[in-house]
């Protein structure tokens, strides 16, 4: 089985749908999202119906349980909270309903999906070996998707040996020999690792293979859609630097 693994759309359908025009010429058997559909971006309702229309299963992030209402804003930066209510005021209500349906955390084809990590699905930034190895001695299945920090990457453990792991550029392979895998897509709507273009994986269960990709997208588009919606300005300058 070969699947797309999104995450963090951030409510950028610009990006989005970049990325599912890319999906559509690989002929994937599922597609599946980590969660943060919504929250910083200015087209919560837009990426919302793609996502229900074009994933097999989604999580729960951070920010859209923070515009459900489950998590409050206080540990929100300014902006984030700004947004998260700007959100929660745009949502359709059947959008909004569907959002209080997911759960950060879940498993498919033996692959343990989490929104943050597997030792605290929300909230965790999985950015070093000693975090990972925490991470992992706790996941169920041997390779584990995780989103949350917007940064392509992979960390690796052997049956006997530490955790390692690497930021994932585009095009990079990694074969998913015996052992423990986190792997991270990075963020389809706002990558913060220094490449502007949309982040998203391809994980082919078959062949064991997992390959990082990078999507161009109308930034500017998306940008002018956030002034547009009078958030905060630093929201979308960010995007054109990948951070």
């Amino acid at each position: 089985m070969r699947v797309a693994i999104l995450s963090d759309i951030h409510g950028n359908r610009h990006a989005l749908q970049s990325v599912l025009s890319d999906v559509d010429e690989l002929n994937v058997d599922e597609v599946w999202c980590l969660g943060d559909v919504v929250g910083y971006g200015a087209e919560p309702n837009a990426c919302c119906e793609l996502v229900q229309a074009r994933t097999d299963v989604c999580l729960a992030g951070n920010h859209d349980l923070a515009v459900t209402g489950e998590l409050a804003t206080d540990d929100f930066a300014r902006g984030a909270a700004v947004a998260a209510e700007w959100t929660r005021q745009a949502l359709e209500p059947d959008n909004l309903t569907w959002l209080e349906t997911l759960r950060p955390s879940g498993e498919r084809a033996n692959v343990g999906l989490y929104h943050a990590s597997p030792r605290e699905p929300v909230w965790e930034y999985v950015l070093d070996p000693l975090t990972a190895t925490l991470s992992m001695d706790l996941q169920v299945a041997p390779v584990s998707l995780i989103g949350h920090s917007h940064v392509a990457l992979s960390y690796f453990r052997p049956a006997e040996g530490d955790a390692s792991g690497q930021r994932q550029e585009r095009g990079d392979e990694r074969e998913l020999i015996p052992g423990d895998w986190l792997l991270n897509p990075g963020s389809v709507g706002q990558p913060r690792d220094g490449d502007p273009r949309a982040a998203w994986l391809l994980l082919d269960l078959d062949a064991n293979v997992a390959r990082w990709n990078r999507t161009p997208y109308d930034i500017q588009g998306a940008q002018a859609a956030i002034r547009h919606a009078r958030l905060p300005e630093s929201l979308a300058d960010r995007l054109e630097y990948g951070q």
